[in-house]
């Protein structure tokens, strides 16, 4: 789904097309139902949540903004979420934990008890809030909600996690304030020193928060009277250990810029031109009636609608297709094309009229927040089709919008496609690089600028065609992904290649080799697993048909010398060198997503091996797409 320029430096914006000639007509394209597919209705923003808007952490109050919510949890509930926030140094994640441990705790609650035992919670936390910097890095793991499994929403569908903004006003303050080597405020407007064992007592006491909370709860629920006089005065020193390196408003500038690229009709001009790309995707749905015949179908990322409009709808005999997408213009674009051609679902005709081929609902949103818009019933589609890649495989994480739509609505054992995912990678050569075209332009000699150009690319990955005759060694597969069972987290990865010069064949070379750097690219799989009648492979490899996804090339801070031929024992020379080629590069790369919201890092070590065995590393290389 990546269409970018061709070089990508760090933090690169994408395109905004702000464009709203199809907005007018969006109230068409909600369309739900209670329990079957027949009887969906509109249920607008209000969806997950009753009369809408962020819900109180301890009673069934709602606000349209989490200060407001925040104000009244401190006032009302006695829970100061932005002190604790302040004085623990949460960052982003630490604060997601702490409102689902909170929401986690309060169902033990009886409605009657709640405040106390609550105001307890609050000053509980609070009693351990006081360490230096040092500090509060061995305090780190031991505060109850720690764990990263309360990083999942605790509530469903808890808007509240997508709307914090408690960074936002932060921007020009200093990352912390000084502390006093020795002491600590133990938020109760006294200075303790800690000396000897002192600090781990405090650690021990905060690790049994969690046990001490629910003791209360259940004096509480017992009628017992916890009113203790724990004092809430705020200390001089206050101390900050970090921002969030992601804040809910950042995330949502850059869906908005995301989200708003894919408004350009050039982009989807060049998708849909991608005949590799969309015969992939219509040959998996029209060619396998056995799995599309009479199915639900949920379609992630839409567009234009093609996979739903074309492939999943009408000609594959899908009963019922949703299609979602987060750009209000292409919902609207989809809504209209799916009209104009007779397939858009009608909510108002009668039971006899539906069945039809109108059978297409256009939905705008993520696909986080499908439950938003829509009532669907649960786990409620056989099948789930994405066109989610992009460069290099994960850039733009859309993945994580599918496994999130996978684990929510699709049914148990239905069908996910592509089902699997393949990073493959190989070694490049010279004619990978700017070089032969800078040494003669047009008659004129200028290299110069192809070293200087090779050296940017060292920094920044190079997102093109690389020609087949370019790749040097062998093929070897980095990453496997299993899309039906695999886990948001495995998203980030390290894994290792080990390249080679072919041995034989037409590709096989006697002498040394200068490989340049490394190329990578996917494959998608639309297995027999799934697509029984005929499985389909969607390659971007330089050796198929190029696709608008191209690969992606990383260039060496220096070509390593590669050979098939023994080494000279005894040679003093560098390993990688052309007195001492290597029998092969081994690079250890590690795939991850950025602090910038749907950015990855990349971080390549490069080692060279010689045939007696002797190493050679260089630098990490690190990279930004």
């Amino acid at each position: 789904m990546a269409t970018q320029a061709r070089e990508l430096p760090p933090k690169q914006e994408l395109p905004r097309d702000d464009g709203d000639d199809y907005e007018d007509d969006e109230d068409e394209e909600e369309e739900e139902g209670e329990e079957g597919w027949d009887d969906w209705e509109s249920d607008g923003d209000d969806a997950a949540g009753g009369s809408g808007g962020l819900l109180c952490l301890f009673c069934s109050a709602r606000f349209d903004s989490d200060g407001p919510l925040f104000a009244h949890c401190g006032s009302v509930h006695g829970f100061d979420f932005h002190k604790l926030v302040r004085e623990l140094g949460l960052d982003f994640y630490g604060c997601i934990k702490l409102i689902n441990f909170v929401r986690s705790k309060v169902r033990l609650l009886s409605p009657l008890a709640s405040m106390t035992a609550l105001s307890f919670l609050a000053r509980l936390v609070a009693e351990n809030k006081c360490w230096s910097c040092a500090e509060i890095s061995q305090l780190e793991g031991k505060v109850p909600w720690a764990e990263d499994s309360y990083l999942k929403p605790f509530m469903e569908d808890d808007s509240l996690l997508h709307s914090l903004s408690i960074f936002d006003d932060e921007e020009d303050e200093d990352c912390g304030m000084p502390v006093v080597t020795g002491e600590c405020s133990v938020g109760n407007g006294r200075s303790g020193e800690l000396q000897g064992n002192g600090l781990n007592t405090i650690i021990d006491d905060c690790s049994d928060i969690s046990a001490r909370f629910e003791k209360a709860v259940t004096t509480e629920s017992n009628g017992g009277d916890n009113n203790g006089s724990l004092s809430e005065e705020q200390t001089d020193r206050q101390l900050k250990i970090t921002r969030a390196s992601v804040t809910a408003k950042e995330i949502k500038k850059v869906d908005d810029n995301y989200f708003g690229s894919y408004s350009s009709f050039g982009i989807h001009r060049e998708m849909l031109g991608d005949k590799v790309r969309t015969d992939a995707y219509r040959d998996a749905l029209l060619d396998n009636p056995s799995l599309m015949n009479g199915a639900t179908v949920l379609d992630v990322g839409c567009g234009t609608g093609i996979l739903s409009l074309g492939f999943s709808s009408a000609k594959a005999g899908a009963s019922r297709v949703v299609a979602v997408d987060g750009s209000a213009k292409m919902s609207s674009v989809a809504t209209h094309v799916a009209k104009n051609n007779g397939l858009l679902y009608d909510e108002n005709a009668n039971t006899e009229q539906k069945g039809g081929p109108q059978v297409i609902s256009v939905v705008h949103t993520k696909a986080e927040e499908l439950n938003h818009k829509i009532v669907v019933p649960p786990n409620g589609f056989d099948v789930l089709v994405s066109e989610w890649m992009g460069y290099c495989l994960l850039y733009e994480s859309m993945l994580s919008s599918v496994i999130y739509a996978r684990d929510h609505f699709l049914k148990p054992g239905g069908a996910i496609l592509p089902d699997t995912a393949t990073i493959l990678g190989a070694g490049f050569g010279r004619g990978g690089t700017s070089l032969p075209f800078w040494e003669n332009v047009y008659g004129f000699d200028m290299s110069c600028i192809g070293k200087e150009v090779t050296g940017s690319s060292a920094r920044f990955p190079v997102v093109d065609v690389l020609d087949s005759k370019d790749v040097v060694t062998d093929t070897a597969v980095l990453h496997y992904f299993d899309l039906a069972t695999m886990k948001e987290s495995e998203m980030d990865f390290t894994a290792s290649l080990e390249l080679r010069l072919p041995e034989s064949g037409a590709a096989a070379v006697a002498g040394v080799t200068w490989c340049h750097g490394i190329v990578l690219w996917f494959d998608t799989g639309f297995t027999d697993r799934f697509c029984k009648d005929k499985p389909v492979v969607l390659s971007t490899s330089p050796f198929s048909t190029p696709t608008h996804w191209s690969q992606t090339i990383f260039t060496f801070e220096e070509p390593i010398a590669i050979t098939n031929e023994k080494s000279v024992v005894g040679s003093s020379a560098s390993v990688g060198s052309a007195e001492c080629p290597a029998g092969t590069i081994r690079s250890r790369i590690s795939i991850v997503r950025a602090s910038e919201h749907r950015s990855i890092d990349i971080s390549i070590e490069t080692t060279g091996i010689s045939s007696d065995g002797r190493k050679r590393s260089w630098p990490a290389q690190i990279f930004n797409l």
